[in-house]
């Protein structure tokens, strides 16, 4: 006898291929949902990743910029103890100018020139005095001039008659200290 099928066999298929249509939709759901969490994960690993590098990195600049302030400072202290260093040494080297100055400002003072007041402004010398005549003054800025502790002598005031040395001439002069050394003259 001929097997006649009653059941409605197209329907049952048709159930069949939408169950499994479903199966497979919900399975690529279900993949995809766990390749979205994963790749969520990943990406907020990367992201406190370099989060914790950035803080990292802001740290070592913050720890850096101390030390450069630091080191800035430092710099500046050593700017300072060098000039007070190079001030002491310039104080040693002319420690003994000013017993140089006086003793050949006693070599070459004219018996008739008088020093009233001496002053010494860095390498300038203010010399106040009285002499008897203005030749007298003239022959002392010629012994300044041939001196080998002074340089340019200068004449700033003459004065004849100011009390209270009304017969004799009233002078100012400045002269520059040299280091002592005579310069060798070219022939």
């Amino acid at each position: 006898m001929p097997h006649i099928n009653l059941l409605p066999w197209r329907e049952e298929l048709r159930r069949e291929r939408q169950r499994l249509f479903i199966n497979i939709a919900a399975g690529a759901a279900i993949l995809m949902l766990g390749i979205i969490a994963l790749t969520h994960i990943q990406i907020n690993g990367i992201i406190e990743g370099q989060q914790a590098r950035n803080t990292f990195l802001q740290d070592q600049i913050t720890r850096v910029d101390t030390e450069i302030k630091e080191i800035e400072s430092l710099e500046r202290e050593k700017q300072a103890l060098l000039a007070r260093m190079q001030i002491i040494q310039e104080l040693q080297s002319s420690r003994s100018e000013i017993v140089h100055l006086f003793d050949e400002t006693a070599k070459i003072i004219p018996e008739q020139v008088y020093l009233i007041k001496l002053n010494r402004t860095g390498r300038e010398i203010h010399l106040e005095g009285v002499a008897d005549s203005n030749e007298d003054i003239s022959e002392f800025m010629r012994n300044l001039s041939l001196s080998p502790w002074f340089t340019n002598p200068r004449l700033t005031v003459i004065e004849t008659g100011k009390a209270p040395y009304k017969d004799d001439s009233w002078f100012k002069l400045t002269v520059n200290l040299t280091n002592g050394k005579v310069e060798k003259e070219e022939k």
